[in-house]
C-alpha cells in the first residue's frame, strides 16, 4: 500500500511540474528551447536524467551480470566528450543560433545534410532510443509487477506523451531535474542495500571470476577489444554527446555559453557514477544468485528481494523517472527535427501554432512504428544494452567524422560532407541488415559471418577512420569554397578569469579522476 501511495505521488509531482509549463504562452523559440534561459544545473542535471533510461538500470547492469565491469567503458568516456561538447561544440552551436543539429549542418555544408541527419536521427531514435527505453522499462515493470510489457509500454508512451506535449522543453528539463536526484537515491541505495549482503566488493572479487574487474580487455576480446573501448567509444560519444539532437538540445536551452558549458561539466562529473550503481548490481545479483540471473533480469532481482516495502515504491519510482525521462526528452527532440527541418522547410510561412500542432502529431505517428518495432529487439542481443551501442556504432562514425572535420578545418566541402555522410550510412545499414540476417533470422551469411563477428567497436573505429580520410581526399580534389554563417573555430574564452580558470580546474580534475579510475580497473 506504501508502494502505491508513493507511485501516485511520483506521477501527481511530475504531471504538476509538466501543466505548469504548459499555462504559459509559448513561441516556438519557446516552446521547443525553453526561452534560451535554463541555468547550468537545470541543464547537467537533464543531460544526465536524459541519458541515463530504464536501458541503463537493465542492459548496464545485464551486461556486468555477464561480463563485468567493462560495459562501464562507455560511461567513463562519455565524460570526455562532454568536455569536448563543453569547450568545442557548443560555443559553435550557440554562435549560430540553431534549433536543430541538421540545420547547423545546413549552415555549414548543404541543404542535403541537414535532409540526411534529420532522417537518420529519426531512424536511430525509432531503432534505439524510443523502442529500446520501452523494451526495457516492460521487462522491469512485467518483472516487478507481472504485467505484460506491450501493454506497459504503450501506457508509459501516453502518460510521458500527455506532459512533454504539453509543456515543451522547458516541462522535459525541470521534470528531468527532479527525476535525476530520484533515479540516483534509488540507485545508490540499492547498491549500499546489495553490496552489504553481499558481503562487500571483497565479497564480488571472491565470488566472481577476476576478469569481471578488468576494464580493458585484450585487442581479440570478442566484446570488448581495447582498442575499440578507449576510441571506438570515444567515437560513438562524440556524436551522441556532441552531435545528437535529444542531448544538444539541452545545451542550446541556456543563457549563455558559460551556461551551457558548465551543464556539460556537471553532468561529466554525474557520469562517473553508473559504472558504481548501475554495472555493480549487476555483479552483486551475480554473486547472490548464481543460477538464476541471466543478464537482463539481474537489475530487477535485486529490487524484488532486497528492497522492503516503501523503499521498493522508491525504486520503482527511480526506474520510472529513468524511462519518462529519456523518453521525453527523445519525444520533444523529434517534435523540433520533424517540425524546424521538414515542415517549415517546406511551409516556410506556417503560423507557430501550426508548427508546434505538426510536431506533436508527427511523434505520435514515430511513437507507434517504435512500439511496432520493440518485439524483434530480443532477437538482436540477449543484452539490451550492447543492442543499443551496436546499433549506434552503424549510425554513429560517419556523423561524427563530418561534424569534427567540419568544424576544425575550414577546407572541408558540402559535397564531400554529403558523400561521406551517405557512403556511412550505407556501409553502416548493411553491417545492421547483416546483424538481423544472422542472428535474428539464423541465416548463414558465408564469408560475410566473419563480418558480423568482428566487435561493433572495432567496426566503428574502422568506419571513422575511412569517413575522415574520405572527407579530406574529396575535399581537396574540389576547389576550396568560402565558409558561411560559420562560428569562429577559436575556443571562447570571452569572461571574468575566474570563470574560466573554475571551468579549466574543474576540467582537469574530473578527467584525472576518470585516468585514475581506468588505471585502478585496467
Amino acid at each position: 500500500m506504501l508502494d502505491n501511495w508513493i507511485l501516485i505521488l511520483y506521477f501527481a509531482g511530475i504531471f504538476a511540474i509538466g501543466f505548469y509549463f504548459s499555462r504559459r504562452e509559448r513561441t516556438s523559440r519557446d516552446y521547443f528551447l525553453a526561452g534560451r534561459g535554463v541555468g547550468w544545473f537545470a541543464i547537467g542535471a537533464s543531460l544526465f536524467s536524459t541519458n541515463i533510461g530504464s536501458e541503463h538500470f537493465i542492459g548496464l547492469a545485464g551486461s556486468g551480470a555477464s561480463t563485468g565491469l567493462a560495459v562501464g567503458c562507455y560511461e567513463w568516456s562519455a565524460s570526455i566528450c562532454l568536455f569536448l561538447l563543453g569547450w568545442l561544440f557548443v560555443p559553435h552551436y550557440l554562435e549560430s543560433r540553431v534549433f536543430t543539429m541538421p540545420e547547423f549542418l545546413e549552415k555549414r555544408f548543404s541543404s542535403g545534410c541537414r535532409g540526411y541527419l534529420t532522417w537518420i536521427s529519426i531512424f536511430a531514435y525509432i531503432f534505439t532510443k524510443i523502442s529500446v527505453a520501452l523494451f526495457a522499462g516492460g521487462i522491469l515493470i512485467r518483472e516487478v509487477f507481472g504485467w505484460d510489457y506491450m501493454t506497459t509500454a504503450m501506457l508509459l508512451v501516453i502518460a510521458t506523451g500527455v506532459y512533454t506535449i504539453a509543456g515543451g522543453l522547458a516541462a522535459v528539463i525541470y521534470t528531468d531535474l527532479v527525476q535525476s536526484f530520484i533515479l540516483i537515491a534509488g540507485a545508490v541505495l540499492l547498491t549500499v542495500m546489495g553490496l552489504d549482503k553481499a558481503g562487500g566488493f571483497e565479497g564480488l572479487r571472491t565470488a566472481l571470476p577476476p576478469d569481471f574487474f578488468q576494464m580493458v580487455k585484450p585487442a581479440s576480446d570478442a566484446v570488448y577489444p581495447w582498442p575499440g573501448t578507449i576510441f571506438g567509444t570515444l567515437i560513438l560519444g562524440i556524436w551522441y554527446w556532441c552531435t545528437d539532437q535529444v542531448i544538444v538540445q539541452k545545451t542550446l536551452a541556456a543563457r549563455g555559453i558559460h551556461e551551457a558549458r558548465k551543464g556539460a561539466f556537471f553532468c561529466a562529473g554525474l557520469k562517473i557514477l553508473p559504472v558504481f550503481i548501475l554495472v555493480l548490481p549487476g555483479l552483486i545479483a551475480k554473486t547472490l544468485w548464481p543460477g538464476e540471473v541471466t543478464g537482463d533480469n539481474a537489475y530487477p532481482l535485486l529490487v524484488l528481494r532486497l528492497m522492503p516495502e516503501g523503499l521498493k515504491g522508491v525504486m520503482v519510482a527511480a526506474l520510472l523517472a529513468a524511462l519518462m525521462s529519456s523518453l521525453s526528452s527523445v519525444f520533444n527532440s523529434c517534435s523540433t527535427l520533424i517540425t524546424m527541418d521538414v515542415y517549415k522547410k517546406m511551409r516556410p510561412d506556417a503560423s507557430e501554432g501550426r508548427l508546434v500542432m505538426v510536431g506533436r502529431l508527427t511523434t505520435a505517428g514515430i511513437v507507434g512504428l517504435s512500439i511496432l518495432w520493440i518485439p524483434f529487439i530480443r532477437y538482436l542481443n540477449s543484452e539490451i544494452y550492447q543492442y543499443l551501442q551496436s546499433v549506434q556504432a552503424m549510425v554513429g562514425a560517419p556523423i561524427t567524422a563530418v561534424f569534427l572535420t567540419g568544424i576544425l578545418w575550414r577546407g572541408a566541402t558540402a559535397r564531400a560532407a554529403f558523400t561521406t555522410l551517405v557512403f556511412g550510412g550505407v556501409v553502416g545499414a548493411a553491417r545492421f541488415l547483416m546483424d538481423i540476417f544472422h542472428n535474428a533470422l539464423g541465416w548463414d551469411l558465408g564469408v560475410l559471418n566473419a563480418v558480423v563477428q568482428f566487435s561493433f567497436l572495432n567496426f566503428s573505429l574502422i568506419v571513422f577512420a575511412v569517413c575522415v580520410l574520405m572527407m579530406v581526399g574529396l575535399s581537396r580534389a574540389e576547389e576550396r569554397h568560402a565558409l558561411e554563417r560559420i562560428a569562429s573555430l577559436t575556443l571562447d574564452w570571452s569572461g571574468p578569469l575566474e570563470r574560466r580558470a573554475g571551468e579549466v580546474v574543474y576540467t582537469c580534475v574530473v578527467a584525472g579522476a576518470i585516468a585514475g579510475l581506468w588505471v585502478w580497473f585496467g
